[in-house]
């Protein structure tokens, strides 16, 4: 089975092509400050061309389905969609936090996932490797760092515990976590801080292999909180 999957839900996005027999067939990452509409395509097509590939070849499409950029997420979303009523192919949705804590499978400890919310919140979410799976911890959630500060400091199950923090935002607010949480606050390698399309490929395999299919019709991305248009709307 043959997975393209496709990440936009941060500036960092990027495309990635995964077979279950060969593992990564390839990858391609874009730091952009160029909106993922002009960019996207262009690399899509230079992928599927360097790997001798047609849309029709692949068997399922994989989509960083949010939170994150709201821009981002729609023109991911759109993408695949296109993709699926395209080749009549299915679609697999993945959230972008869980994603991201895939950058440190088998983790011994939890794995605390943030990414920028904007406002001066950041969208966090907190996961625990067990046996071949993250469980969650904590579901996605906007909220302010020192509040996560706190919410990690009195969660029960976390007292004495290391916690691995990934994202470019952990990173950010790095002195703020160490401030607060000490020793006890660990920070990955740069390139583990970042979200990987591969990631979102391996997921939406895995989902694809138990048929975790999505309704492109009804499928909307995870917001979390309405946009600066909804709400001057509804002002």
């Amino acid at each position: 089975m043959r997975i393209l999957a496709v990440e936009t839900s941060t500036l960092l996005g990027g495309i990635a092509i995964i077979h279950d027999a060969a593992g990564l067939v390839a990858e391609a990452r874009l730091n952009i400050e160029a909106t993922h509409s002009e960019r996207l395509m262009t690399v899509i097509d230079h992928l599927l061309e360097r790997t001798s590939l047609r849309l029709n070849d692949l068997d399922a499409f994989a989509v960083s389905i949010g939170p994150g950029s709201f821009t981002g997420l729609r023109i991911g979303l759109s993408t695949v969609k296109g993709f699926s009523y395209a080749t009549g192919k299915p679609l697999v949705a993945v959230p972008s936090l869980e994603a991201l804590a895939w950058n440190l499978p088998f983790s011994r400890h939890p794995v605390c996932t943030i990414i920028d919310a904007r406002k001066k919140e950041v969208y966090a979410a907190l996961f625990l490797w067990e046996g071949e799976r993250f469980k969650r911890m904590m579901d996605e959630m906007p909220l302010g760092v020192e509040r996560l500060m706190e919410w990690l400091e009195l969660n029960e199950a976390l007292i004495g515990k290391h916690i691995v923090f990934a994202g470019e935002w952990a990173l950010l607010h790095r002195e703020t976590i160490v401030e607060r949480l000490g020793e006890k606050a660990l920070f990955p390698p740069s390139d583990k801080m970042i979200p990987s399309p591969a990631s979102v490929a391996w997921l939406g395999l895995q989902k694809a292999v138990k048929r975790e299919f999505a309704e492109p019709v009804s499928l909307v991305p995870i917001y979390l909180r309405k946009s600066e248009a909804e709400l001057r709307r509804d002002a």
